[in-house]
């Protein structure tokens, strides 16, 4: 997707007594102006930035290069709002090591979305997709209005894995299945957030929602390639719960 960009402005730094320099390249789109997208390459002394490839993103943007766009919030690795294409793997760049790094660091958006500029990516389409799988606590039992839907430490414990899923989209813009089919194919982010209700002992729609996924595109267009567990920057395995997915509508089916 990004191949044979032209190259755009080079920003060398100001000689850097520790010798510490770094070049980070940057994938650069500004539709108001029509152009056509650039890498621009920014030289920065690593003496004078944070230890990560968001902190180098800040140093760039507050000191060099003001017109730079991406998004940011937490630094912690929870919001997910950096997610971006580092070094050939989609990841967060607040939790990615600029040293970890060899040679020059080469920054994109998310592969495979809408660029609305620079490194912001539209991702209108993704929520709407996360909002079709209703992704609340669904119970029509009656229970008292000062009491609780309770559930053991055994069944609270199912959730771990699956809870911590922050939908920055990385695993699902490097899952081929969704590149080709990202109009129909729910793809693997949006799967793990089913499967955490699935799998939720207060949940009482389990049947519905199995009904809804069971179509030959929402989740069967899965064909098992693991990019979406092998990227996740939370070590979560998407993979893993489509396969689960599956196997309680082979199930219910009684197959």
């Amino acid at each position: 997707m990004f191949n044979n960009i032209t190259k755009g402005k080079i920003y060398k730094a100001q000689t850097s007594a520790t010798g510490r320099l770094k070049k980070i390249s940057i994938y650069r789109f500004n539709p108001d102006k029509n152009d056509k997208p650039l890498v621009d390459t920014y030289e920065i002394d690593m003496s004078n930035c944070g230890p990560m490839v968001l902190d180098a993103l800040i140093t760039i943007k507050n000191d060099i290069d003001p017109t730079l766009t991406f998004r940011r919030s937490c630094r912690e690795g929870i919001c997910g709002s950096c997610a971006m294409n580092i070094d050939g793997t989609n990841t967060l760049a607040c939790i990615k090591p600029i040293e970890s790094i060899k040679g020059d660091v080469k920054i994109y958006p998310l592969p495979h979305m809408s660029v609305i500029k620079d490194l912001v990516v539209d991702m209108k389409y993704f929520y709407a997709q996360y909002a079709s799988i209703k992704p609340w606590l669904k119970a029509n039992s009656p229970i008292a209005i000062d009491k609780e839907r309770l559930q053991s430490p055994e069944e609270r414990a199912k959730l771990d894995g699956v809870y911590e899923c922050i939908l920055c989209a990385c695993c699902s813009t490097s899952c081929p299945s969704y590149w080709w089919n990202g109009d129909s194919y729910l793809g693997p982010a949006i799967l793990l957030q089913a499967y955490r209700w699935l799998i939720d002992s207060r949940d009482e729609s389990k049947s519905e929602r199995l009904e809804e996924l069971e179509d030959p595109f929402k989740l069967y267009r899965c064909h098992t390639i693991m990019n979406c567990t092998n990227t996740c920057p939370k070590g979560l395995n998407p993979g893993k719960a489509i396969g689960e997915i599956k196997q309680m509508i082979v199930n219910k089916n009684g197959i």
